[in-house]
């Protein structure tokens, strides 16, 4: 499991839906959300490789966002929200 906080222009910009695109296509299972300060958080389980190609195409965001700084760190599995096998979806904003 992958805990990703990003920061720049990454809100108002689609990107929690951009993220959701990216990790389907990798069968990618967890959450996308905005968070009160500016940056996006995402946790993401999935092959270590896949996990790693959307970690990269996390760095480059969507067409109009330009991705400043990002975290990775791993966490332990009883994360909150807790994460549906074969879902990835965008949760509520904190």
């Amino acid at each position: 499991m992958k805990h990703f906080t990003v920061s720049g222009r990454v809100q108002g910009i689609g990107f929690r839906r951009w993220a959701e695109r990216q990790a389907e296509k990798l069968n990618l299972s967890g959450w996308v959300r905005n968070l009160s300060d500016g940056r996006v958080e995402i946790m993401a389980v999935g092959e270590e490789a896949n996990e790693l190609a959307f970690w990269q195409a996390c760095r480059k965001g969507p067409l109009f966002g330009k991705v400043i700084e990002m975290n990775w760190v791993n966490i332990p599995i009883a994360a909150e929200p807790p994460i549906e096998k074969g879902v990835f979806k965008i949760v509520a904003s904190v």
